[in-house]
């Protein structure tokens, strides 16, 4: 088989695309991923290999082998782009093959035995920021104001919950509540996987403090946290891109200027913060609402404190 030079990212040509192939009998393309942000990000990832292989009908997935795979891991190495990254995106296609097989769609899985990068590191790429950064950002907000009143309870349920962005918009009045005596948030998490958080009290304070001085707080079904301008019965939740902007503005405020940092940070600071005083890795896995304990790991940071390496340890 003769080959061609390509600059990576370029995509496979018709002739390269046929030259790899391996046809299976054509068969009915399938795939439903029921979540809405898996599916989104798999979609991202699907869409960019058949722009590699030049796949216009879904029908030709039926001709794809497992070469195809290895050509499109190879350019996202050229590419140089991060071992996670390159997992993600094999996962996704993977995933893709999987819903296929189970359709007989396919007959195998052409991701099957392609290897996935290692990890760079078993630290998490998500910064997770300091005790006296966290308590300078959750006091940030001006309580004199209903403004700063919701941000300070927006702020405080990040930071002692570890929730999800998402998560925190779709949280409602409802959705705090008492369960045996304790005040619990339920949290709806990815898959429509519903799990009970006990609610911190410096948060129950702030959303208390919030949603007095909003006066919504009857308003069960109504989200608890929405836009100052718009607090009405019936209006709409804030928003994933609006809690990013508030915490950029915050950020930028106390002085934080940290490489990554947005409101995942903040999970990774509550997870990281947990982990540093000695809870349960799999407590903090349930707590964060992880499938798999290897997620939760990343941020068990306790072997990586600066304050406990050598250096310290030298004197002269």
């Amino acid at each position: 088989m003769t080959t061609t030079t390509r600059q990576p990212g370029t995509g496979l040509t018709s002739a390269d695309f046929h030259q790899l192939a391996d046809v299976p009998p054509a068969l009915t393309w399938f795939a439903n991923i029921d979540n809405p942000q898996t599916r989104r990000a798999y979609q991202n990832d699907v869409q960019e290999f058949m722009a590699f292989t030049s796949i216009v009908d879904p029908d030709a997935f039926r001709q794809v082998g497992r070469a195809h795979v290895l050509a499109w891991r190879r350019d996202l190495e050229l590419r140089r782009l991060g071992a996670a990254t390159i997992r993600r995106k094999l996962a996704a296609l993977s995933s893709l093959f999987e819903s296929l097989c189970e359709a007989n769609a396919v007959q195998g899985n052409p991701v099957d035995g392609v290897k996935r990068p290692k990890n760079d590191s078993h630290e998490g790429k998500t910064p997770a920021i300091g005790d006296l950064q966290a308590r300078a950002l959750l006091v940030a907000p001006d309580a004199s104001t209903l403004q700063g009143l919701r941000d300070r309870a927006l702020l405080a349920t990040l930071l002692y919950h570890g929730l999800r962005r998402a998560e925190l918009c779709a949280l409602r009045l409802m959705d705090v509540q008492d369960r045996r005596g304790v005040r619990h948030l339920q949290v709806h998490g990815k898959g429509g996987k519903i799990r009970y958080v006990p609610l911190h009290p410096a948060a129950a304070g702030a959303i208390a403090a919030y949603l007095e001085a909003a006066g919504y707080g009857d308003d069960k079904p109504g989200p608890l946290f929405r836009p100052v301008s718009n607090n009405a019965r019936g209006a709409r939740a804030i928003t994933p891109d609006g809690v990013y902007k508030i915490l950029a503005g915050y950020a930028s405020q106390v002085g934080i200027d940290v490489d990554g940092f947005g409101p995942h940070a903040l999970r990774a600071t509550a997870a990281t913060n947990a982990l540093e005083h000695e809870a349960d890795i799999a407590k903090v896995q349930q707590w964060l609402g992880h499938a798999n304990i290897s997620t939760t790991r990343v941020y068990d940071r306790r072997k990586m404190r600066a304050e406990d390496s050598p250096t310290f340890k030298v004197v002269y």
